[in-house]
């Protein structure tokens, strides 16, 4: 029997679009876009459980993923950034209730997700560049994902996640 991949997929912009309404209360309270240190405070300061309440699924993401597990192809976890402890609360709370024999693996902000686990030979399906970058760079397997489905990436790309099940 062969072994299974390691899949790890990303929350924020791939599972649920809380990239807008996000970047939308960083404008509406005047911080700078650049600002890393600013945006870091405020999101830790977001009441997360209403925005993940109030965002939507991106392409039908929870099914895709029950899809992915049912195929048996993968060991899936989901793997995130998280800017507060309350912010990871709210995520587990979310994914418990919807994907509850799914690993979940949350990271403070400041650490590399390849810190946190074996990437080699490892996918990991992420909507920022820069954390498919740290991936290769461990021996991993990036997946871009993005509803942009007319832009060329450094990496193979996907706009909903059952597609991995073509890919692999």
């Amino acid at each position: 029997m062969e072994d299974k991949l390691n899949l790890y997929i990303d929350f924020d912009g791939v599972i649920l679009d809380t990239i807008p309404p996000l970047y939308q209360m960083v404008k509406d309270h005047n911080i700078a876009e650049n600002d890393e240190q600013a945006k870091r405070i405020f999101f830790s300061q977001v009441d997360w459980e209403n925005l993940i309440r109030n965002t939507p699924q991106i392409n039908d993401s929870i099914e895709c993923i029950k899809k992915i597990r049912k195929s048996q192809k993968f060991n899936i976890a989901i793997l995130t950034h998280i800017n507060s402890l309350q912010e990871g609360i709210a995520k587990i709370i979310f994914l418990e209730e919807k994907l509850p024999d799914i690993t979940k693996i949350i990271v403070p902000k400041e650490i590399s997700k390849t810190k946190m686990l074996e990437t080699k030979g490892a996918i990991l399906v992420d909507d920022y560049q820069g954390n498919l970058d740290e991936w290769a760079s461990e021996g991993g397997i990036p997946i871009k994902f993005s509803t942009k489905v007319d832009k060329v990436y450094k990496y193979k790309s996907i706009s909903r996640l059952d597609e991995l099940l073509d890919l692999f």
